[in-house]
């Protein structure tokens, strides 16, 4: 797991309250509030995001990669459709993460974690991270108060792709729902040196992928709870909750499934390779229309600690280009050259020193050589939910830009359109496109083939909408990433949300049915 390719998770917001209700089923269900996406929340994360030089808007906060393996038979009869087993509920954070609550320890010690199927260590903050910022922002376990501690002392290192942590393991009982799993390896994290995890509402991860990408060869929790006849049936499922104005943000069932969040049957597929949870998957269509991308078939994981939709650069630009999707930082240049270039060349014809036009037309404060960042804000923020730092580098890039058209002997319009030119060949390090809000209900569906069947992604569940102070702008679910081992797709919560999704340990494969 360790070189696994760079992803992100935005860290967004949700929240705090959380009721347990025991329903007339017998299930054990876990009320949970939220708060909607935000643009300070997206913001937030992306500089935590930056400072680690990753590359996705709000993939994950783990690579992608290990070694494959072949799999194992996959067994005849899963789980009947009704079946339920222990439900935990989850926070929805920014329909970009999904948190639950876990105690370890006797008596419990409460954490916050994320239910990851891309990855399979648990590990929480320990009461011995003396040097670390991010552990005084989290729960952090304390062995000594728990009476059925058992020492290991192991130590245990995990690099994510938006940083690492490291520690040593540990041993302890894990209470999920009403499930206590005796005598669990963990890890205890003394280091979380990334900002990733400062910033992160989340303490920890509780992994759900296969033993064979555990660090130090840890027995995952899943797999003791299969052990220890916890349950009834191996298999665990999802749902999402994508309503951002609902307060619940879905859940996961351990040994069955809830029929009240899936509509018909699933569609089963094999899992190909053990590890992250790995199948076989068809052709993509964008509008109903083949991008003949994956017509021979491709390999796709499903996985609950990914935001969005990650595929093949090739791909995933041919789908944004037909959504209508552009990278964030050309729309925020453009917007910054439409508002201010007749300005800057006003300027710059008038022969005012290139290093003082940005301070001066009040986009920048000049430092005594160049513009830096004033800490305004302007209508530019309305337009495309940027920032005045944003605005203050496009201005700069903008100024260098127009001062060799001049020199030229270019016309305004001239320079302007070449300027907007060159807005959209910059690069997005964070991956992410957005779309015009307006356009979301004209946009095609996106679909992808499973087990011979289609699964439609209508633009309402494959655009993520962040909101500031009235003004929104909408970003899109699918995100390149190139794994050195793929082509290889991730199919995050864009995808899980809309697809409630089991993971059938016991028979080695993968169910998706439409979401209830």
């Amino acid at each position: 797991m360790a070189n696994r390719a760079n992803f992100l998770l935005p860290i967004a917001l949700l929240l705090i309250s959380v009721a347990v209700a025991s329903a007339s089923d017998g299930l054990l269900r876990v009320g949970l509030k939220k708060r909607t996406l935000s643009r300070d929340s997206l913001v937030a994360s992306r500089v935590a995001f930056n400072e680690e030089g990753t590359v996705a808007l709000a993939a994950r906060k783990f690579g992608l990669a290990r070694g494959y393996l072949e799999p194992e038979p996959v067994g005849p009869v899963g789980p009947g459709e009704d079946d339920a087993g222990d439900i935990i509920g989850l926070k929805n954070y920014m329909n970009a993460q999904y948190f639950g609550e876990i105690g370890i320890g006797s008596p419990a010690q409460n954490f916050t974690v994320i239910f990851d199927t891309g990855s399979s260590n648990l590990w929480i903050p320990s009461a011995k991270c003396y040097f670390s910022v991010a552990c005084y922002f989290h729960s952090k376990y304390k062995s000594s108060q728990s009476s059925t501690y058992q020492k290991n002392g192991k130590s245990a290192s995990i690099h994510y792709g938006t940083g690492s942590i490291s520690g040593f393991f540990s041993e302890d009982q894990v209470t999920i729902g009403d499930l206590v799993v005796n005598d669990q390896a963990f890890i205890e994290a003394t280091k979380e040196p990334s900002v990733t995890f400062l910033v992160a509402k989340f303490d920890g991860i509780l992994g759900l992928g296969f033993q064979e990408i555990s660090v130090g060869n840890a027995t995952p929790v899943w797999y003791n709870m299969v052990s220890q006849n916890l349950i009834k049936d191996a298999v665990f499922s999802f749902w999402f909750n994508r309503n951002s104005g609902d307060g619940e943000g879905g859940e996961v069932v351990f040994g069955g499934v809830d029929k009240n969040h899936f509509k018909g049957e699933h569609t089963y597929v094999p899992v190909t390779s053990k590890g992250y949870w790995q199948f076989a998957m068809g052709d993509i269509l964008v509008g109903g229309n083949s991008t003949g991308f994956c017509a021979n078939g491709c390999a796709a994981i499903a996985d609950s600690g990914t935001s969005l939709i990650a595929g093949p650069t090739s791909v995933i630009a041919e789908i944004n280009q037909q959504i209508g999707a552009a990278g964030v930082l050309s729309q925020q240049c453009k917007a910054v050259a439409a508002q201010y270039g007749e300005m800057i060349i006003e300027k710059l014809i008038a022969k005012e020193d290139p290093a003082k036009v940005c301070s001066s037309i009040g986009v920048c404060t000049y430092d005594g050589t160049h513009g830096v960042k004033a800490g305004i804000r302007s209508v530019v923020d309305k337009a495309t939910g940027g920032f005045s730092d944003a605005m203050c580098t496009y201005c700069e890039l903008a100024v260098t830009w127009m001062e060799n058209q001049i020199s030229q002997n270019k016309t305004v319009e001239q320079i302007i359109s070449y300027v907007d030119k060159l807005c959209e060949r910059l690069p997005s390090p964070m991956g992410e496109s957005a779309v015009d809000c307006d356009s979301v209900s004209s946009m095609p569906n996106v679909s992808f083939t499973i087990g011979g069947k289609t699964f439609d992604l209508t633009p309402e569940q494959y655009v993520l909408e962040v909101t500031q102070g009235g003004t929104s702008q909408c970003i899109s679910g699918f995100i390149a990433l190139d794994v050195p081992q793929g082509p290889l797709w991730i199919l995050g919560d864009v995808f899980m949300g809309a697809y409630h999704t089991v993971f059938d340990y016991g028979n080695l494969r993968v169910g998706f049915a439409e979401a209830a």
